[in-house]
């Protein structure tokens, strides 16, 4: 029971955790915790034992990286017209704002960040958030065209984040 118990509660962690972008340091950190305290039950360990190589071993995402790989997939969804219009319309190329058609950065594929007002209630919105996240990909990653090929590349992308070579 407790282990599935556990592998639940990572479920929970995944279903919609795009809307944690942004949230405190602390809950991220419960949410880690979380995380952890399922991968030391799937492999029996102890309290005292590192828990960076299970995480490893499992191919787990830490919480911020897979916050981040869930508004990357819902942002490549909206860009590629396969998500709800409402959030598509909400995100804009920077090639497609008018005064920027002869800059560098109107060939990338990057996405505005508009500008918020409040740290807490702005920054976390949808455009924003999912801007911030898109941008900081590379650009092999972002120029994928087919979603499954983008999933594969930006889990070894964010795992390469999560857990750096030693």
């Amino acid at each position: 029971m407790g282990v599935l118990h556990e592998l639940i509660k990572t479920s929970y962690i995944n279903y919609c955790s795009s809307t944690l972008a942004g949230v405190s340091g602390v809950l991220l950190q419960r949410l880690q915790s979380v995380l952890n305290a399922a991968a030391q039950l799937v492999f029996s360990a102890r309290r005292s034992e590192h828990i960076t190589p299970l995480l490893r071993e499992l191919h787990w995402l830490k919480v911020p990286e897979r916050i981040q790989i869930r508004l990357c997939v819902l942002t490549h969804r909206c860009l590629h017209g396969t998500a709800p219009p409402y959030l598509a319309e909400t995100l804009q190329l920077t090639a497609d704002v008018q005064g920027r058609r002869r800059l560098r950065s109107a060939s990338t594929t990057t996405l505005v960040v508009p500008p918020t007002r409040r740290a807490t209630i702005g920054d976390r919105a949808f455009p924003a958030s999912a801007s911030r996240a898109w941008n900081s990909l590379p650009t092999t990653v972002r120029e994928i065209q087919s979603l499954p090929a983008f999933r594969r590349k930006l889990k070894t992308a964010l795992f390469a984040i999560s857990f750096p070579a030693d």
